[in-house]
């Protein structure tokens, strides 16, 4: 059903384009035979909602990948910076977020937990829409945040760093096989941010698996149970999504890590001082308007990397 209701959107948008294209051409020729020069005006602006609207459609047509329909999970850890990474963290959190609801998504908060002083620690998140991990998936790698820090009592520029980590929600009729022995089950007690939502009891739940060392938790949900079959799907995504790697011998790999959670291994630069610049280091895409980025405007990043994904597929082939 999911696969058919992004069929149908495709063939919508499709068809709407033509329609929209149709118009431009009519009123062109309005423009033409009644040589009225008045109408080019509004003919620039429906060309340019076209193109902008085409733009969109071309991004979508290159959403092929077998997951890219589903649901993402995100997790977001803050690195090398202390205070003023998780800090960095919080502010990653409120621009997915805001992102997410711009188009649409739901998002489900899956586990939490504060900085010490400030921030986030980390946090694992679920944003749930069609094409959800198709283009949040761009997104996976280390951001570096530059800034004069407001922690630093000297007023000075400081470098921060934070992870993000994205896998697809898995669909049902996708197993893994998991052995019991290669997991440690641990259960703590679940709190959400700020400490609100204080549990009494553990409900909440981390799994590591031994082998590989993936650490997945989950809090969110009301019973322990609940919240260990959460994990453990997130587990098997993980280990599916090693299977579907090149090179699964490599530690990085095998763990699912990006790169180090610091200094010369960022995908994305967002620079507050001593000038505003966001600048993504794969796509050398930039943005001058790093608050507009901040705030959830992500697309030009994440249409950017899908061209430059696709280009590289295209050009091994």
């Amino acid at each position: 059903m999911k696969e058919l209701k992004n069929l149908k959107e495709m063939l919508d948008n499709f068809s709407q384009l033509e329609s929209d294209y149709q118009d431009i051409e009519t009123m062109i020729e309005m423009a033409e035979e009644e040589n009225d020069a008045s109408l080019v005006s509004e003919i620039e602006q429906m060309s340019e909602a076209f193109k902008q609207a085409f733009e969109t459609y071309r991004i979508q047509v290159l959403l092929s990948g077998e997951f890219d329909a589903n649901n993402a999970v995100l997790t977001l850890h803050a690195g090398t910076g202390g205070t003023e990474a998780c800090d960095w963290v919080n502010m990653l959190y409120r621009m997915y977020t805001r992102w997410a609801t711009s188009k649409g998504y739901d998002i489900e908060v899956l586990d939490y937990l504060d900085g010490e002083e400030a921030g986030i620690k980390s946090v694992t998140f679920q944003v749930n829409g069609i094409n959800a991990y198709g283009y949040l998936k761009s997104e996976k790698g280390v951001h570096r945040l530059v800034r004069i820090s407001p922690f630093n009592a000297a007023g000075k520029r400081q470098t921060s760093f934070a992870s993000l980590d994205v896998m697809p929600e898995l669909d049902d009729n996708i197993t893994v096989e998991i052995n019991d022995d290669d997991l440690r089950i641990d259960t703590y007690r679940a709190s959400g941010a700020g400490g609100q939502h204080i549990n009494k009891t553990s409900s909440a739940v981390r799994i590591t698996h031994i082998p590989t060392g993936i650490v997945v938790q989950c809090q969110n949900e009301r019973s322990q149970h609940s919240n260990k079959d959460k994990a453990m799907k997130m587990l098997s995504a993980k280990l599916y999504m090693i299977k579907q790697q090149e090179n699964q011998e490599k530690l990085s790999d095998i763990r699912g890590e990006v790169l180090d959670n610091g200094w010369g291994s960022q995908i994305r630069s967002y620079v507050l001082q001593p000038y505003t610049m966001v600048k993504d280091h794969r796509t050398n895409c930039e943005i001058g308007n790093a608050q507009a980025v901040l705030d959830g405007e992500l697309d030009p990043f994440i249409n950017a990397y899908l061209k430059w994904i696709n280009s590289k597929g295209e050009t091994e082939e």
